[in-house]
């Protein structure tokens, strides 16, 4: 807690916007203090946590057995650079591929440094495995995706705010409608060495595919010699009620992309995970981090992926999911337009007619409820795993309230 009791929210609120670009566009909330599902402001005031972190927090805020992990490496050792072992590595690796039912483990930091190694795996096992010409691999993404911010990523979005005035763009990308397996058979050729896809895209609203559609990416890449790469940053790690959303429809990609929860909430660590016969084609020199696989990353990410070895979390995910998508299934047609989503995931279409996504978030804010919009009137549920039944329960009440108010 801030010792400086004349700190208010509002001061707060002005002083980081003095101090840093308005790259973000933050709800007028400013958290000092957070356990479990909740979160409590620099006024004392608390919020029920409904976003956690857009999955980084999966398992609330400060888990007692993650803290423990992290205070103890504290005390032994936090960085070393893959220039030398440490004691924590190999285990985090193995667990972790253990947990993916691969053969190795590719530590990075962010979401978007897995998404930028799994880009050059794929594009070096095209051109050293499967034979494509120098310089010519091309990448099949979907529209509406969100994989990051890099210079890279960006230049394959279809979101204006996040592509617009960053080029000149990386070639080598062909976007197509997400949901239509058919446009992607159409968009691979002799040089296409990859399709990498969100299982559920997040960022657009938790927009869940038809049927089908991901075992039928897989059954594609799978005849046409084409890596699959699934990235699970947002919907991985027990998010959707399996340990990733692509084991809903029985599909393992050839690497996984994993972020966000591997962290724990502490650090930021991401990983691609895969086999020898693909992530075997880098060489020492070709791609590193400084700050990948550190012993702090390591020691929290083991525990992580030990958390979710019990199943536990996956089930809570599920069962509680069913609970969250009933009631607000509710709401349809009392000022929510359309509901959408997985496990503990959900995205909301709240009817523009009534408010946008930002004033509803703002109201469910003044009722002690914290969730996050996107694209205009959908706002988006991420509750962490840890959240009890009537937490959620509670969290439906409030947004019902806050429709029925306007």
């Amino acid at each position: 807690m801030r010792t400086d009791e004349s700190l208010r929210t509002a001061e707060a609120v002005r002083d980081a916007e003095r101090w840093t670009p308005h790259n973000y566009h933050p709800l007028p909330v400013v958290i000092a203090e957070a356990k479990g599902a909740w979160v409590t402001d620099v006024d004392g005031r608390r919020y029920l946590d409904c976003l956690a972190g857009y999955s980084a927090l999966n398992f609330g805020h400060r888990h007692p057995q993650l803290i423990a992990a992290a205070h103890a490496q504290l005390d032994r050792l936090t960085l070393t650079s893959r220039a030398f072992g440490h004691d924590m590595f190999a285990d985090f690796c193995r667990e972790l591929a253990e947990l993916c039912g691969k053969d190795l483990v590719l530590p990075m930091n962010t979401g978007a440094e897995a998404v930028e190694t799994g880009i050059k795996v794929a594009r070096k096992w095209g051109y050293q495995v499967k034979g494509v010409p120098a310089d010519q691999a091309s990448i099949v993404v979907a529209e509406g995706n969100f994989h990051g911010r890099t210079t890279t990523i960006v230049g394959f979005s279809t979101d204006p705010d996040a592509r617009d005035d960053f080029g000149p763009y990386t070639p080598g990308f062909r976007i197509v409608p997400y949901g239509d397996l058919a446009a992607i058979e159409a968009a691979i050729d002799d040089t296409t060495v990859a399709v990498l896809i969100e299982p559920i895209q997040g960022e657009q609203g938790v927009v869940v595919p038809p049927a089908g559609y991901l075992a039928g990416v897989r059954r594609v890449c799978t005849a046409r010699n084409v890596l699959l790469l699934a990235d699970e940053i947002q919907s991985g790690l027990g998010r959707t009620g399996e340990t990733f959303a692509c084991d809903h429809e029985g599909v393992v990609p050839d690497l996984y992309l994993l972020g966000k929860a591997l962290g724990g909430g502490i650090v930021p660590v991401s990983a691609v995970v895969g086999d020898t016969a693909v992530l075997g084609v880098l060489r020492p020199g070709q791609h590193g981090s400084t700050f990948g696989g550190n012993p702090l990353a390591c020691a929290v990410g083991t525990e992580v992926v030990r958390l979710l070895a019990t199943g536990e979390f996956q089930r809570r995910s599920a069962e509680l999911g069913a609970r969250l998508h009933t009631g607000l299934r509710d709401l349809v047609g009392h000022g929510v337009l359309a509901v959408r989503g997985r496990g503990l995931w959900a995205g909301v279409d709240i009817d523009p007619a009534l408010m946008t996504g930002r004033q509803a978030c703002e109201r469910l804010a003044e009722r002690g409820v914290l969730v996050k919009d996107t694209h205009g009137s959908t706002i988006r549920l991420a509750p962490p795993l840890v959240i009890s039944a009537a937490e959620l329960d509670h969290a439906v009440a409030q947004l019902g309230a806050v429709l029925q108010e306007s």
